[in-house]
């Protein structure tokens, strides 16, 4: 086991880190002990929450909505996030519905547009898109003031969503710049004045937009599948149904060529703390259960285990909690959790 301590020592240059899991596995405790760590180790860092239901607030103990970034109070260096993707919809909406009436003049075709636009904003991955776009301001614009920015992805299914985009994204805009530029070069072989509809071809504002947003696209895609600056550390309890889907999770984001940096094994219950509480049933029969999944996740994801963090008696709220998680994360004596296994 490399602890996440000598991970990131051993990856000095990591500037993109992601949280990851099954719902209630403790992502954003995760998100949020990693950022307070680099910050104290006098690296700016950002926080960034891509998760719709945002769970810093609750975490820090301290107002971080609005979708604007905000200094963590008591904490130098951190600035945390909960990222508001509705400005995005609404600059998305506007767009489409500008361009779907470009397109409709342009080919000379007298129907409603009103009903295209509905369909075309309408599409199942509409706010992922408008999430992954935000994600890019992020990176390629608030993000260069910062040493380190580590994102809270929202669960499995709303982040492969979002982390597939990457790829998607990348094919769907080269067969759109394709077709468009095909579209245009059929025009101007049509037309009888081709040198002035060559002066309109060039400026295509559709083709621009197109190309401009692969431009991005390319410059973010380049550090998010880069394993020196990017990594994606997943989260998971000591239970069957998180560790099968971290599991998946590891899999799909492999697939789509995402660095994995490893696993967190959150929510442990410790032998000393099972000792206290012996004549606790329902404890004394989840510390035996645990055991078996220790062993479990010891054999499927040994390697990537990157460190145990205990099971807390309350949840996590406040910086004095913060900073406990942080330090049992950060411990490199995980020796009372390999004894279990």
């Amino acid at each position: 086991m490399q602890h996440i301590t000598d991970f990131l020592r051993a990856h000095p240059d990591l500037r993109y880190i992601f949280t990851g899991g099954k719902g209630g596995v403790g992502k954003t405790i995760g998100a949020a002990a990693l950022a307070y760590q680099f910050a104290q180790e006098g690296k700016r860092t950002l926080l960034a929450s891509l998760n719709p239901v945002h769970s810093l607030t609750s975490v820090f103990g301290q107002d971080l909505s609005g979708g604007q970034i905000k200094q963590v109070q008591g904490v130098p260096n951190l600035y945390a996030v909960e990222v508001d993707a509705s400005d995005v919809v609404a600059r998305y909406r506007e767009n489409i519905a500008v361009r779907v009436r470009e397109f409709l003049k342009y080919a000379d075709i007298p129907v409603d547009s009103k009903p295209f636009v509905d369909i075309a904003v309408t599409n199942p991955a509409f706010e992922e898109s408008a999430m992954f776009d935000k994600m890019v301001d992020i990176m390629l614009q608030e993000g260069q003031q910062y040493d380190k920015l580590v994102f809270d992805t929202a669960a499995v299914a709303n982040a492969i969503r979002l982390i597939g985009l990457s790829k998607i994204y990348g094919l769907w805009l080269q067969r759109m710049i394709e077709s468009r530029k095909e579209a245009l070069s059929l025009r101007v072989q049509l037309s009888f004045r081709k040198e002035k509809i060559m002066e309109e071809v060039k400026k295509d504002p559709m083709l621009a937009d197109l190309i401009g947003m692969n431009e991005r696209f390319e410059r973010v895609k380049k550090v998010l599948i880069d394993p020196e600056k990017t990594a994606f550390f997943f989260v998971t309890l000591p239970l069957m149904l998180p560790i099968s889907v971290v599991t998946r999770f590891i899999k799909q984001v492999t697939a789509y060529d995402i660095p994995v940096g490893g696993v967190v094994v959150n929510g442990v219950i410790s032998r000393e703390e099972a000792d206290r509480a012996r004549d606790d049933e329902y404890l004394q029969n989840k510390f035996r259960e645990q055991a078996n999944y220790l062993r479990i996740i010891q054999e499927q994801l040994g390697d990537l285990v990157r460190c145990y963090v205990p099971l807390y008696k309350s949840e996590i709220h406040g910086l004095d909690a913060l900073r406990q998680a942080a330090r049992d994360m950060f411990d490199p004596d995980q020796e009372w959790a390999l004894a279990l296994v």
